[in-house]
């Protein structure tokens, strides 16, 4: 034991000589060419050989393919900034900036000390100058200094790629947060020299927070709010862009006992992200999109202009809902995208069935394609009682449902009954007021007392409360009816009704 403390105390003692002499330049020749561990060093391997290579870029969600060259190379990546009107919800359009003509950009992928030449154009169209700030480049501004460039006009510049990780760009042209806020940004992954882990597949998802002038999901086009943006207090929270960018038929895919690999990313401007994927447990992740790995991660935080790299193995089919954890930007601001497993039950890993559908809300529908029907015939003057009950009927699902059940029955003793509702039925229009500003305390309803709480819905709009509960009014054995947007814009400037018993 007296040897053994003996070695380890000569051992330290000469580790310490080492680093002195290291300190004062006496170090010799093999020692100061040994490589620091692989993916900690900067990547200058040299310059490029063989032919420029063009990079493939590609669309949200995809990723482009894996880099199996063992070789540094020169890389040429072309974007262009396209200024463009697209949706943002359902009804709901905005004037994006973009990178590629998608929020986010296009996904580069290039090797660990591949030399990248950037150009840059701008779309004769666009009404901006814009550039670009890699977080993945070693230089001034990240590339902004070099990119400036007006409608219309193109630039380029070149930089080696010496760190591997996966890196946010976005557009630093002043102001430099509405630019941002508008869509302008992406992912650039450089990869080490040894390529990733295989993996059976690979997705590309960014969350933004969106700043309009009108309320969350108000119909119609609607302009950039600097004011909310400088509060930071964003309508939209989203994945990819759009408000069910990453859900229905446009839902990821994978199958049981695969692996996945999410790129996810988050522009910002503001907001740092909760990620989680509700039924999952992250096997690894790569937190900052850096080279430390963790494993068995619940949720990992993605700050504004950062990314993380996770994994994760399938093993039960299901829906699994991606979703920022601070839960009310899932559900009320749009943070929400889903991967859909099939596959072969395993029981013996979970003995329940598919998300339930009313926790997924108004996205487990394939889309809400009725609400946008309604919102433009409402628009036109020519919208009819159907399309607001087909309307109506979407909403419902995501906003009401939970509690008033999917057959408008609710739970006894806590939630009243929709169906056949005498108390509806007996004044249809105070409905509005209920929505507007809740209800607390004991009601009656077909006979049955009923004490519990409905908080005002506030967060709905205006036709948006008036296709719901012309639903209701319409279905279940109500007695029909008819309420319009006008009806219930009315109510919201009146002043609230003073606090009355709200027995029947």
């Amino acid at each position: 034991m007296k040897l053994s403390f003996t070695l380890t105390a000569l051992a330290v003692v000469l580790a310490l000589g080492t680093s002195a002499c290291s300190r004062s330049g006496a170090v010799s020749a093999d020692a100061a060419a040994t490589p620091v561990v692989a993916g900690s060093q900067h990547g200058d391997f040299g310059p490029p050989q063989g032919e420029p290579i063009h990079a493939v870029l590609t669309s949200p969600p995809n990723v482009p393919p894996p880099i199996h060259r063992d070789k540094p190379a020169k890389v040429i990546v072309e974007l262009e900034v396209v200024e463009k009107e697209m949706p943002i919800s359902e009804g709901v359009t905005y004037t994006f900036w973009t990178f590629g003509g998608t929020v986010p950009g296009s996904f580069i992928r290039v090797r660990q000390g591949d030399t990248v030449e950037l150009h840059l154009k701008n779309n004769p169209d666009s009404k901006m100058p814009h550039n670009i700030d890699l977080h993945g480049v070693t230089g001034p501004g990240g590339g902004a200094a070099s990119t400036f460039t007006a409608p219309g006009h193109a630039s380029q510049f070149t930089f080696k790629a010496l760190n591997q990780g996966l890196y946010v760009y976005h557009c630093a042209t002043a102001p430099v947060g509405m630019h941002v806020a508008n869509g302008m940004y992406g992912l650039i992954l450089v990869e080490p020299p040894e390529g990733m882990p295989k993996v059976d597949h690979e997705y590309y998802v960014m969350q933004g927070d969106f700043y309009t002038t009108g309320k969350y999901r108000e119909k119609g086009h609607q302009p950039f709010d600097m004011e909310k943006a400088i509060a930071e207090q964003p309508t939209y929270v989203l994945f990819n862009g759009h408000e069910g960018a990453l859900t229905g038929d446009k839902a990821l895919a994978a199958k049981t006992n695969e692996t996945v690999r999410l790129f996810v990313g988050n522009g910002g401007p503001n907001l740092v992200s909760s990620f989680h994927v509700i039924g999952e447990i992250f096997d690894t992740v790569r937190p900052e999109g850096g080279t430390v790995e963790q494993h068995n991660v619940q949720t990992t935080l993605v700050p504004a202009g950062g990314a993380a790299m996770v994994e994760f193995h399938t093993e039960v089919p299901g829906s699994y809902v991606l979703v920022d954890h601070s839960i009310f930007r899932a559900f009320n601001k749009g943070a929400l995208a889903i991967l859909k497993v099939d596959g072969a039950e395993n029981k013996a890993i979970y003995s329940g069935k598919e998300v339930d559908s009313v926790y997924l809300g108004d996205r487990s529908e394939p889309n809400l394609q009725a609400v946008s029907t309604a919102a433009k015939a409402h628009a036109a003057g020519t919208l009819t009682k159907d399309e607001q009950i087909a309307a109506g009927k979407q909403l419902f699902t995501g906003t009401c449902s939970v509690c008033h059940q999917a057959n408008g029955e609710g739970l006894p003793g806590v939630f009243p009954p929709l169906a056949k509702s005498d108390y509806l039925a007996a004044d249809p229009k105070r409905a509005v007021q209920i929505l507007l500003h809740g209800l607390n305390g004991k009601v009656t309803v077909n006979a049955k007392d009923y004490n519990s709480v409905m908080p005002p819905m506030s967060q709905l709009n205006d036709d948006e409360m008036a296709n719901i509960l012309t639903y209701v009014l319409n279905s279940w054995g109500n007695p029909g009816g008819q309420i319009t947007k006008e009806e219930v814009a009315a109510a919201r400037t009146a002043p609230a009704p003073a606090p009355a018993a709200a027995e029947h």
